[in-house]
Order: structure tokens, then C-alpha cells, then sequence
């Protein structure tokens, strides 16, 4: 049954294969909006709760060239911005090939 919902919803999680990576704040409702699309695609991701801990705010905002906002979504090490650089990706037709490319680029 669950591959039926899968075809139904076009959802292909084997082929998701990149490493994500996302840092979030638990309340957050983009944070919760990306990660919702993440889900819907079938991709699984680490996740880093950063609320109230300043040492990986930085730690994040290192990585995304000085942003602090969250989420902050990194796609096989490559930063890709917020929840709305995840959505325009998507929208653009560009996020799935993205996903689909295994870290390290094979």
C-alpha cells in the first residue's frame, strides 16, 4: 500500500540520496516548512537544533557565509540557503537533481 501512496504522490525516496544537513529552531515555522518539503521528497537529513545554544549559531553561520536566520540547509556540504531558497530550488525544477546526487558527486 505505501507504494501506492508513493506513485500517487511521486515520492522516490531511493533516489534521494544526497547528505542534508539542516539547522533548525524547534518552533520555527520555516524551519518546520523546509522540513516538511525535505519529507515530502523522501529525503532523510540531520538535523541540528540549535534553540538558545549561541556556540552553534556561530558554528552555523560560519558555514552559511555570515547567516544567522534559520533554517539554514546545506546540500552534500554545499549551502543552499533557507527555506525559501529551498522552495524556489524546487520550484525551478532544480532541487530533485540536487537530492539525487550522492555526496561526493557519484
Amino acid at each position: 500500500m505505501l507504494d501506492f501512496f508513493n506513485q500517487l504522490f511521486k515520492r522516490h525516496p531511493e533516489r534521494m540520496r544526497a547528505d542534508v544537513e539542516i539547522y533548525t529552531w524547534q518552533t520555527c515555522p520555516f524551519c518546520i516548512r523546509a522540513k516538511l518539503l525535505l519529507w515530502w521528497k523522501g529525503v532523510n537529513y540531520k538535523e541540528y537544533k540549535i534553540d538558545g545554544d549561541g556556540g552553534a549559531r556561530a558554528r552555523m553561520a560560519q558555514r552559511a557565509n555570515g547567516k544567522r536566520t534559520v533554517p539554514q540547509i546545506f546540500v552534500n556540504d554545499q549551502h543552499v540557503g533557507g527555506c525559501t531558497e529551498l522552495y524556489q530550488l524546487d520550484g525551478a525544477g532544480q532541487l530533485d537533481p540536487l537530492l539525487e546526487q550522492a555526496a561526493g558527486g557519484s
